[in-house]
């Protein structure tokens, strides 16, 4: 964004909460619009009809411009991350907002806005990544990012025409690996997401789970081992396939990666010398990084 100074662009990030702002030179300018509050379940996203959700955030990108003096005429471009599958602005898949599937997301917003500015809908994992490599001063490199939460998000910066749902890669050829929330079996989600430990581990939070295998328990120091050979794997998986890079760990399951045991493996899986030399560093973000990455992916020049 930095050859395009002045221009403002609206960011907008769904996931568990729709959270918006504006952005200009990399830099957020408003408040960040939160849709729930935070005294409010986060669950009440999931249940919101896909009319709704198009209203809270034409309604959040109104306000923001408001907030900054400006009409929503004004605004050089409008980025909104989603999690799911996105083709051509439209919502094919969305597994954690099921009630999503099949909304033209691009052409609805556009409708309640009432206007032509330029809209680019993009995964949220890939606005999470743009954020980072903002932030961080990666722009002009390749950075790719795991986002380890509820799911499992894959993202990369540049964007490149894509599916990329990396959380749905397959790990394992174990067939009893059944624990993803889309039902497909051996998927790196089954096993890292958060859902899918609770549904392996009944009697057991992840905290509970990661605790007792620091203390030496057995099983749940088994189960440590196969979450970080997963995430090796897929890693592995994309470094053969796009090369060696930077790789930015984040989401609220990130605080259990051992990067050091999590090298050691990805070493057991690439030994060809050209792939081998990436690097990995756990990225602590929030709402702002996400917003500022969404906007950076609505204008040109951002899309591999």
């Amino acid at each position: 964004m930095s050859d395009t100074p002045g221009r403002i662009v609206a960011g907008i990030l769904a996931a568990d909460w729709i959270v918006g702002g504006l952005v200009q030179d990399e830099t957020l300018v408003t408040s960040v619009q939160r849709f729930p509050p935070p005294a409010d379940s986060e669950a009440a996203l999931t249940s919101l009809p896909a009319d709704q959700v198009v209203a809270v955030i034409g309604d959040q990108i109104r306000a923001l411009c408001a907030e900054h003096g400006i009409a929503v005429e004004a605004l050089s471009g409008i980025g909104v991350g989603f999690p799911g599958i996105i083709q051509d602005g439209v919502i094919e898949e969305s597994p954690n907002l099921q009630q999503m599937k099949g909304c033209r997301l691009r052409d609805s917003l556009r409708a309640s806005l009432a206007n032509d500015v330029p809209i680019t809908i993009s995964n949220d994992a890939d606005a999470l990544a743009a954020g980072i490599a903002a932030t961080h001063g990666y722009l002009a490199k390749l950075i790719r990012v795991w986002t380890l939460g509820r799911g499992i998000g894959y993202g990369r910066y540049p964007a490149a025409p894509g599916v990329w749902e990396g959380g749905h890669m397959v790990v394992t050829l174990d067939p009893k690996e059944k624990f993803c929330g889309c039902g497909g079996t051996g998927h790196l989600e089954g096993i890292m997401g958060t859902r899918a430990m609770r549904k392996r581990f009944l009697d057991m939070e992840p905290d509970e789970v990661f605790a007792n295998a620091k203390a030496g328990d057995e099983r749940c120091a088994r189960f440590a081992h196969l979450w970080h050979r997963a995430l090796a794997a897929a890693t592995a998986s994309s470094i053969h396939i796009s090369g060696p890079g930077r790789f930015y760990i984040t989401g609220p399951n990130s605080r259990y990666v051992d990067l050091d045991l999590l090298g050691r493996y990805v070493y057991e899986m690439v030994k060809m010398s050209p792939l081998q030399g990436s690097l990995f560093e756990i990225a602590p973000v929030d709402d702002s990084i996400a917003i500022i990455g969404a906007a950076v992916n609505a204008l040109p020049g951002t899309q591999g």
